[in-house]
């Protein structure tokens, strides 16, 4: 038996198109990657009721549910709400499944929580940044990492937001050990050096990692109470020019940094090629054609930085 299936709305209802007649994958996106224990019996039932038993994990912080027939989607949908209302997911009708288009899911690492690297909440960030943007059609990938280890890959994303934290020094404290120092020399940057019995840090070469502090047996090093970030952008994989996401602005807050990427929907929505396939163009595409410095005029339309922040004048990819 053969269905008429309007395949643009089964992927903005998160399903996907297989390679087996008739049936579908349904997606589940993940925010930040936080899941509570209890939605993965409701995603268990499903796979077994209504798929072919199996689950896949999502390079992207989700769950594909394979082997659904077309017709049972209704059914399904009704099945996943308990989760899409658990993972605060932005919907306009309960019980229609999940709301997606170009937009991907904002991945994160597992941040502070759990992490002793992480500077700052990777899941509530991202949870934030999710309520903002979605639901989109507009091709833009987010990814936060609690630290320059960059664990997530935030680099390969269209937007990546980097944990950092100026450490702060209570010479007192410090007995000289240089645990720091040498820590900082083989695994970060080499900013510390050891100097009068005491550590200097030099801030033009500092990541911000934090490690410091971590590595202080006497907690001579603390972390600041500030949040701050490094926002790079424009990396990418896929077919054509892969590459590495640029530094945009280091030491920017949070809210600046959600302005910005409300703003680049904006942009989008001015520049994008109407006549691109499918209606969608990658937004690193865009910001090639039109130029760094447009993209930046559009995004920083009435941000106001925090003082700390430091605005790349020009990035060549």
């Amino acid at each position: 038996m053969s269905m008429d299936i309007n395949t643009k709305q089964l992927k903005k209802n998160a399903f996907r198109v297989t390679k087996e007649r008739n049936k579908t994958a349904a997606r589940i996106r993940v925010p930040g990657g936080h899941l509570e224990a209890k939605y993965l019996t409701v995603i268990q039932k499903i796979a077994e009721t209504y798929g072919n038993g199996a689950v896949h994990f999502t390079t992207r912080q989700g769950f594909e549910i394979p082997g659904i027939a077309m017709e049972k989607i209704p059914e399904v949908n009704v099945l996943l709400q308990p989760v899409i209302d658990g993972l605060g997911i932005n919907q306009i009708t309960p019980d229609t499944g999940y709301p997606a288009a170009g937009t991907r899911n904002v991945a994160a690492c597992i941040g502070s929580r759990v992490c002793p690297f992480a500077n700052y909440d990777t899941t509530a960030l991202a949870q934030k940044i999710e309520k903002v943007v979605f639901p989109n059609d507009y091709h833009v990938k987010i990814a936060l990492t609690g630290c320059p280890n960059d664990c997530i890959k935030s680099r390969m994303h269209d937007f990546g937001i980097i944990g950092l934290n100026e450490p702060q020094y209570d010479a007192y404290r410090c007995v000289g050990c240089q645990a720091c120092v040498t820590n900082c020399k083989k695994r970060a940057a080499g900013a510390l050096r050891f100097t009068n019995f005491k550590v200097t840090r030099d801030v033009d070469k500092c990541l911000g990692c934090g490690e410091c502090v971590i590595k202080c047996p006497t907690g001579a090093w603390t972390r600041d109470r500030k949040k701050l970030y490094q926002l790079v952008i424009m990396g990418r994989t896929g077919k054509k020019n892969p590459r590495i996401a640029q530094p945009f602005i280091k030491w920017i807050d949070e809210d600046s940094i959600v302005k910005i990427i409300k703003n680049t929907y904006l942009y989008i929505d001015r520049f994008i090629d109407k006549n691109a396939p499918g209606g969608k163009e990658h937004v690193g595409y865009i910001v090639d054609r039109t130029g760094y410095q447009v993209f930046k005029e559009w995004v920083l339309k009435d941000v106001v930085l925090n003082p700390e922040a430091q605005v790349a004048e020009s990035i060549s990819w």
